[in-house]
């Protein structure tokens, strides 16, 4: 049965960074689910990579058609940035498994969409201190470093992934992803064992 795998977790906990080395993996072949924003973009990001970066306006149009399957608003320190995934042709679980970043409220209501059986977690865990520091460092990198945001962010993440609502979605299992290579080794080897499924 081919699947939707979620890779999730707290912000800095490395999210990018296991997707793309996945996605690269060619004993998986997964195809990449790339999401939607109407966040600004960040330096070195890329339109149609990171997330496609998109006008609220072009949200409206996709609701009007009913093509969103998930969606979330967040009120920043910069105003309301929406995240969303699209029913625009990328997720076709006839065809093929497929690996998308999301979060925990995206991974609920991607699991109503599609069904429970059809969409993994791949759960993220970094010790907060290192999450921050990673954080941290990645904000300095940029033209016009959102400090403020950072914390925002940082604070929010302690409601967003609660034990309780962890517990309630059944993800059980965690990747501690302080070594990135041993946490892809694992996290590689259980996407097999569950597309093998």
């Amino acid at each position: 049965m081919h699947k939707l795998f979620v890779v999730m977790g707290k912000s800095a906990s490395g999210k990018d960074t296991v997707f793309k080395e996945i996605t690269h993996s060619s004993e998986l072949s997964l195809k990449t689910i790339v999401g939607y924003t109407t966040r600004p973009i960040r330096d070195g990001e890329k339109d149609g990579e990171e997330y496609f970066f998109v006008s609220k306006e072009r949200l409206s149009d996709y609701q009007r058609a009913d093509k969103v399957i998930e969606h979330r608003a967040y009120d920043t320190m910069h105003g309301v940035w929406d995240y969303f995934t699209v029913d625009d042709g990328q997720v076709d679980l006839e065809k093929g498994s497929s690996i998308m970043i999301g979060t925990l409220e995206s991974y609920r209501q991607i699991r109503k969409y599609f069904g429970e059986d059809r969409v993994y977690p791949v759960y993220l865990e970094v010790e907060d201190g290192l999450r921050l520091e990673r954080a941290l460092l990645r904000e300095k990198t940029q033209k016009m470093p959102k400090y403020a945001e950072l914390c925002r962010r940082f604070l929010a993440d302690e409601e967003d992934f609660k034990e309780q609502y962890l517990k309630e979605l059944g993800v059980g299992k965690r990747y501690r992803n302080e070594d990135s290579k041993s946490c892809l080794e694992e996290i590689i080897r259980d996407i097999r064992a569950n597309m093998e499924n």
